[in-house]
């Protein structure tokens, strides 16, 4: 049962924070921030949220230290908009999921290019199509 209070309560800091990063006139947080996780301590003391820009892992960690100095200012408004009993401390880490998947897309782009014999499905439809 408390799973998913906790479950509840992480998806509604997540959507309060997309806005809140949107207000926050700080230069180092980039624009293009995505929240990749987020992972609330059961008893709400301790919030880890995971970010990852589009930019890159440089502008990631520059945005996750302008994160951490705001730290204060967003704890601040979650407790305003969400009224939790406890509002969670902010952690914020650099996680490189966006630009891991940017590069193995590129990667797979480069091979369909390199053996366009492989990106033609038309083989493969026909295939399947004969077997339902």
């Amino acid at each position: 049962m408390a799973s998913i209070k906790i479950g509840r309560i992480s998806e509604d800091i997540r959507k309060e924070l997309v806005g809140i990063f949107r207000e926050i006139k700080d230069p180092r947080v980039s624009p293009m921030l995505s929240i990749i996780k987020i992972d609330l301590s059961s008893d709400l003391s301790h919030c880890k949220v995971y970010v990852s820009a589009v930019e890159g892992v440089e502008k990631t960690k520059e945005s996750v230290v302008g994160l951490k100095s705001a730290a204060g200012f967003i704890r601040r408004t979650i407790s305003g908009r969400l009224h939790l009993r406890k509002t969670p401390e902010f952690h914020f880490v650099a996680d490189d999921s966006i630009a891991y998947s940017a590069n193995i897309n590129r990667i797979l782009e480069e091979e369909n290019r390199a053996h366009p014999e492989w990106a033609s499905h038309d083989a493969l439809d026909s295939e399947d199509d004969d077997l339902f």
